[in-house]
């Protein structure tokens, strides 16, 4: 029996529409194959899950794609009942409408509700490449070189292709440049956000120019690549707020991370091929809502700690992948 669709808090766009609060990634990582993550798109629908988060470069988007397929054939949902996500990846920057019309060929779609800009440049990287990987070519962030992109997902909407179109892995001083110059506002903003992890001052901004964060990594990523691991890495389900509040509400530690998450406002798009557990945290965001002093010490614990710090994208002559983030407050050039 699935969870009713009209228990899961919404989240209200620029335009006025309301989407799911939360939503399935599709990022299966190295661990889980194409056919394994299609299947958990399947099982998440019949459980009530409307907005599924897809990507190109996760290599997964024809078997996802015929997993939609299926649970609307059967009847198990409508497709103007779904919010359906996909990105252009890095080496495709110039190639915008063609990349969008590969992933409707393979998600077997008409129009995607929601196309963003996967990564802020065109540095390429293969998938599953080792953590000290880079590729000549690869160069710091351009104002000019991204709105040529830019340019590229607003077509999309002019042609029907994509009804929204939003950023990821954005800064505040890259915001800052390109808002002013986009004749089409992103709607939303796909940003890493987990408790230890919170970007309150990128969160903010978000907000205050009508873009909705979204946020991944919201339990703080255990399955993400080994190349994305270090040893100073804060594991957020081991954080003792979280335990100990999870010990008062009786559930998992990464289910409070989900509550934590859709009550801040972003919407998370928490990954599982597991039923149990995609089934959980979904209906965890219906319920047993944390308490205004749950939400003010999980706010405490914020450690700063990026997960996915982006190395493989370094260009020649760049520091750490801290240049990649504008971490001083300027954009790195």
């Amino acid at each position: 029996m699935g969870i009713c669709t009209e228990n899961v808090p919404k989240r209200r766009l620029y335009s006025g529409e309301e989407i799911p609060a939360i939503g399935l990634g599709t990022f299966g990582s190295d661990k889980y194959g194409a056919q394994q993550v299609a299947d958990a798109v399947y099982g998440a629908i019949g459980a009530g899950y409307r907005l599924i988060d897809c990507a190109a470069v996760y290599q997964n988007e024809e078997q996802v794609g015929a997993a939609i397929k299926r649970a609307v054939e059967e009847g198990t949902v409508k497709r103007e009942e779904l919010f359906i996500t996909s990105k252009v990846w890095n080496d495709q920057h110039e190639h915008v409408i063609e990349s969008c019309k590969k992933s409707l060929r393979d998600l077997q779609l008409d129009v995607i509700d929601l196309y963003f800009v996967h990564w802020p440049f065109p540095n390429y990287h293969a998938p599953g490449c080792d953590g000290n990987a880079r590729n000549k070519d690869s160069r710091p962030f351009s104002t000019e070189e991204f709105m040529r992109t830019w340019r590229q997902c607003e077509q999309l909407v002019d042609m029907g292709l994509a009804r929204y179109i939003g950023m990821s892995n954005m800064t505040v001083p890259k915001l800052k440049e390109v808002l002013p110059l986009c004749r089409i506002q992103p709607a939303a903003l796909e940003m890493e956000c987990h408790p230890s992890f919170q970007q309150q001052e990128l969160y903010d901004y978000a907000v205050a120019h009508q873009i909705q964060p979204v946020g991944y990594c919201p339990i703080g990523s255990p399955s993400r690549p080994e190349r994305d691991r270090t040893e100073q890495d804060v594991a957020d389900t081991q954080l003792p707020e979280i335990v100990e509040i999870a010990k008062a509400h009786k559930v998992h530690p990464a289910v409070i991370c989900l509550k934590w998450a859709v009550q801040r406002g972003q919407i998370p798009i928490p990954f599982s091929v597991k039923e149990p557990q995609y089934t959980s945290n979904l209906k965890c965001v219906t319920e047993d809502p944390l308490t205004e002093e749950e939400m003010r010490l999980i706010q405490g614990v914020d450690k700063n700690c990026r997960l996915i710090k982006g190395q493989v994208f370094l260009w020649e002559g760049a520091g750490g992948w801290e240049d990649l983030w504008d971490v001083e407050g300027v954009i790195t050039r």
